[in-house]
C-alpha cells in the first residue's frame, strides 16, 4: 500500500533468526530494552509482534523513531486487548472457585486509542492506529495452550506465581471454558486482536493541514446544500 522502495529496512522482533529468512536483506536487531539500533540509519523499521511484551512501550516507539531516517516508514504490530479474551474469563472464574483469589495469568495489552496515542508521543508524523480479530477455533483449551507455548506466548509476567499452579484449576478452566464459550461443533472459539501501527518520521516534504480559516472553499458548496447561519431558522421538514 505504500509505493515505494526501502533499500535500508531494520526489524524488531523476539525473533530475529526467523525473520532473517523472510526478510534476508534487512538488519534484524532482538527486541532488548534498548535496541541495537544505529540513529538515522534506516528507512523503513518494523517493529514485529513484539510491542506488546515491552516493558516500555513508549521507549520502544521512541527509539524506532530515532533510528528512522527523515521521511522513514515505522511499521507495527502487536496483539490488542481483546486478545485471548476467553481464556482470560474462564481463567479468571475458575482461579477464583478453585484458589480464592486472582494471580496475573494473561498479558494485560494495549487499546487501541491507548497506542494510537503513543505514536504522537514518540513523535511520529502522520500516525495511524488500526486492527484486525481473528477468531479461530481449537479441540479444547489446551490445544490453544499448547499453541500459545510454540508462539512464545506464555506467561512471563514478574508479578506471576513462581510455583506450578494445581492441575485442578486447569481443569475447571476448560470446563467454564466450553461451557461459556464453546461451540455448537465442540471446539472452543479464541479471538486474536492484532493491532497495526504506521507512522513516519518528519520531514518537510510531508503533508501538513492547513491553517484554521485559510479554506477557500465553502463546505456547503461542496455538499450542495443549502448553509443556514448559526440562529436562523431551519426549513420544515420535507422541504
Amino acid at each position: 500500500m505504500v509505493n515505494r522502495s526501502f533499500t535500508a529496512p531494520a526489524v524488531v522482533s523476539g525473533f530475529p533468526d526467523l525473520w532473517a529468512e523472510l526478510m534476508p536483506e534487512a538488519t534484524h536487531v532482538a527486541d532488548d530494552e534498548v535496541l541495537d539500533l544505529s540513529v538515522g540509519a534506516h528507512d523503513l523499521v518494523i517493529h514485529a509482534l513484539a510491542l506488546h511484551w515491552a516493558d516500555d512501550p513508549v521507549g520502544q516507539l521512541v527509539q524506532s523513531h530515532r533510528a528512522l531516517k527523515p521521511d522513514g516508514l515505522f511499521l507495527a504490530c502487536l496483539f490488542g486487548g481483546e486478545t485471548l479474551c476467553e481464556l482470560r474469563d474462564a481463567l479468571t472464574r475458575a482461579e477464583i472457585a478453585e484458589l480464592g483469589g486472582l494471580s496475573p495469568r494473561i498479558l494485560p495489552m494495549a487499546e487501541i486509542r491507548d497506542i494510537g496515542s503513543l505514536l504522537q508521543r514518540a513523535g511520529f508524523a502522520l500516525p495511524v492506529a488500526d486492527s484486525l480479530t481473528l477468531n479461530v477455533s481449537y479441540q479444547t483449551p489446551f490445544h490453544l495452550m499448547h499453541d500459545l507455548r510454540a508462539m512464545g506466548e506464555t506467561n512471563a509476567l514478574d508479578a506471576r506465581h513462581r510455583q506450578p499452579a494445581p492441575r485442578q484449576l486447569f481443569l475447571r478452566m476448560a470446563e467454564v471454558y466450553a461451557a461459556d464459550h464453546g461451540q455448537e461443533d465442540g471446539r472452543i472459539p479464541a479471538t486474536f486482536e492484532i493491532l497495526f501501527l504506521s507512522g513516519w518520521a518528519p520531514d518537510a516534504s510531508q503533508p501538513r493541514p492547513l491553517r484554521p480559516g485559510s479554506a477557500a472553499t465553502r463546505l456547503a458548496d461542496a455538499l450542495g446544500t443549502e448553509e443556514h447561519p448559526v440562529g436562523g431558522t431551519l426549513p420544515p421538514v420535507g422541504d
